[in-house]
């Protein structure tokens, strides 16, 4: 695989607070604590070392070890796992919602990212252990966002009744998924490969959060990746703390709200990613995730006839921390409160609300971890390069917006020329004469001379316009395979890495794929990485 790279800033497909944290502009830098650097790392690992308790790494030993107890654990992640006992261990995590399989590419992506940094960090503090995480959504209720994934330009989608946590929903229904799934995929060695892999997570385990850890454990366990289901009542009783913080105290609303006024006073630009609520907590119970909302002078459950007062609702969460389940905002707190975590890497919308967060954490007594843009990238054939190549393109140009990319292909390959500025610059020197004669008469003259000019060059970038049009036309079967060609590598006008699933790639690539994703991926390179392959 040939591997290039183009700066994230320039792929007009981030937002402008993305690109400026990435610019590490001063003014953002109240919003995050460390920038991620490797000589950063060694600071950050300073400070989580002082706030994290030995009695975390005990349970939460325990509780990764009964949920690994039912799958094959290689030998990477298995002293991963005994090595986070240790205080010298730290983790780099990525979190993502149960997906069916794995829905789209950029799930990979988040998790290859993860492991290539961990690696790197190995090699750059050998003294301490890094392990990567991949924290399991398995509470979110969003259904309709994990239940479908594309294939080939076709939705693969698993139709069934929803309701409470996704992780918590059994696998009925997905039979008929898989086969139709199977015969989508067709014969050959990566298709049976693909259907194995689907058939044994999601026919052979009981819900998705089971199902979506046999899969990704497939998927990357080789490579050392922790999976962390924290739907569990003993990592919930730890956080029980912080949600009184937040339940009783409007801790999240308080500190979130101002931090957003903030971000508004920087820059009108910033579009903000979430709001704070009053209570930032879900009531879960299998087939059940209601918000949590104030009633009556105390609280209620969303949906329901579900009532307490305030210390009915104190002793519920005492008694049943597992019922209570956090919401954006109090999610990436009881992350990195459970985790000896250093480092969160997610996409540009993640990292967008965890720059709301730092004065909440700072608050609750928690050290904010460094945020990392994930890797994306492009993958393309080498036919489609040559395809690029032909019409006199490189890659990199198929990430301008289309019109403007047909348009400048038009100038740049039409016989006549496009360009009325030689005809703009003929008019505004004619004009100068006139303004000239104007400054020796009246006002109204000057006005006149103006409006003429302003009339007769609208009127040169009409005929620009026309002329580009009727180009556009004459050179139609060129345009159309600019266009053919960037809808292919860029679906519905987005990033592949959105839409389409590994599986169409594993078909042509095989393990090629990872490794090839695993080798040019660079996690603090800041750049959207360009692949290439040959079939």
């Amino acid at each position: 695989m040939q591997a290039s790279g183009i700066p994230f800033q320039e792929t007009g497909f981030f937002s402008g607070l993305i690109r400026d944290y990435l610019d590490q502009v001063p003014h953002l830098a109240p919003f995050y604590g460390r920038y991620p650097t490797l000589e950063a790392f060694r600071d950050q690992m300073g400070e989580k070392a002082g706030h994290y308790p030995a009695a975390h790494r005990e349970v939460l030993h325990q509780v990764l070890s009964e949920q690994y107890a039912s799958l094959q654990v290689s030998a990477a992640t298995r002293e991963h796992l005994e090595n986070l006992r240790n205080p010298n261990a730290f983790t780099v995590v990525t979190g993502h919602q149960l997906n069916l399989f794995t829905g789209p590419l950029y799930f990979l992506y988040k998790i290859l990212t993860t492991i290539k940094l961990a690696s790197q960090l190995r090699e750059e503090y050998p003294e301490a252990h890094f392990v990567p995480v991949y924290w399991m959504g398995s509470e979110d209720h969003d259904f309709d966002e994990v239940n479908h994934f594309n294939f080939r330009g076709k939705e693969i989608r698993w139709n069934r009744p929803t309701g409470g946590a996704v992780g918590r929903m059994d696998t009925n229904g997905l039979d008929a998924v898989f086969e139709q799934f199977s015969k989508d995929l067709g014969p050959g060695t990566h298709a049976a490969y693909l259907k194995d892999l689907f058939s044994s997570a999601y026919l052979q385990q009981p819900n998705m959060a089971a199902a979506t850890r046999y899969l990704v454990n497939e998927l990357f366990g080789d490579l050392g990746l922790v999976i962390l289901d924290a739907d569990d009542p003993r990592l919930k009783a730890l956080f029980v703390p912080h949600m009184e913080q937040d339940l009783f105290g409007n801790l999240g609303q308080r500190t979130v709200s101002e931090s957003i006024t903030r971000l508004n006073a920087l820059s009108g630009q910033y579009r903000i990613q979430v709001s704070p609520r009053e209570l930032n907590f879900f009531y879960l119970k299998d087939g059940f995730r209601e918000r949590l909302v104030p009633h009556a002078g105390g609280f209620g459950v969303m949906e329901s006839d579900i009532r307490f007062g305030a210390e009915a609702l104190r002793e519920e969460l005492h008694s049943h921390p597992e019922r209570f389940s956090p919401n954006v905002v109090t999610r990436p707190l009881y992350q990195e409160f459970l985790l000896p975590n250093l480092c969160y890497v997610g996409g540009g919308g993640e990292l967008a609300y965890w720059l709301e967060l730092r004065e909440y954490f700072a608050q609750s007594g928690v050290p904010f971890p460094m945020l990392l843009l994930r890797n994306s990238a492009l993958v393309a054939s080498a036919k489609q390069q040559r395809k690029a190549e032909k019409l006199g393109l490189q890659l990199k140009a198929l990430f301008r917006d289309p019109d403007s990319l047909v348009e400048q292909r038009v100038r740049e390959i039409s016989e006549i020329p496009i360009d009325f500025g030689p005809q703009r610059r003929h008019l505004t020197e004619q004009f100068e004469a006139l303004y000239r004669l104007a400054e020796q008469t009246d006002k109204s003259f000057l006005g006149a001379v103006r409006a003429e000019e302003a009339r007769q060059l609208k009127g040169l970038d009409r005929l620009e316009k026309r002329l580009l049009k009727a180009q556009k036309r004459k050179l139609s079967d060129e345009v159309e395979r600019i266009r053919l060609l960037r809808e292919s590598l860029f679906p519905q006008g987005g990033l592949q890495e959105r839409n389409r699933n590994f599986s169409e790639f594993y078909l042509e690539l095989g393990p090629t794929l990872r490794e090839g994703l695993l080798e040019a991926f660079d996690p603090m390179a800041g750049e959207f990485t360009l692949l290439v392959y040959e079939p």
